[in-house]
């Protein structure tokens, strides 16, 4: 994959971006820091290009081999993470997963209906045009 996010700060307890215990499917494979989606049963998954205005799991805590048989992944939910952007976003903006690839965001004005506050990864710490990194303030 590409455009993983990029740990910036992490915050909580002890500044462990409050990671979660989430399920994931066992053959399911991802790196750390990759953008994950979230479905029922409190299951998430990597990010892809047709994410757009799905509803935001967190971010990977860890490494998931798609081999390795386990249902149980760590996510990070608290902190400031870099992120890529598609399309413009203004400091300030609500952004969320975008459909143009895996990783992306957008902000949340881009939708044509408005976003449920689940589908919200964070805010925009500054103003970026289309393919920049841009620190994000991550906190579901």
């Amino acid at each position: 994959m590409a455009n993983e996010a990029i740990k910036v700060e992490l915050y909580g307890p002890n500044a462990s971006g409050e990671p979660r215990s989430m399920t994931v499917a066992s053959n399911a494979a991802f790196i750390k820091y990759t953008l994950l989606t979230l479905a029922d049963p409190r299951t998430v998954a990597a990010h892809t290009a047709t994410g757009s205005g799905a509803v935001f799991g967190g971010i990977a805590s860890m490494d998931k081999d798609g081999s390795d048989f386990s249902t149980n992944v760590s996510v990070f939910t608290n902190g400031i993470f870099d992120l890529v952007a598609s399309g413009a976003i203004g400091i300030g903006q609500e952004v969320i997963l975008a459909g143009g690839g895996a990783n992306l965001v957008m902000a949340k004005s881009q939708l044509p209906n408005p976003a449920s506050g689940a589908q919200i990864v964070g805010i925009a710490l500054e103003t970026v045009s289309d393919a920049e990194v841009f620190e994000c303030r991550v906190n579901i």
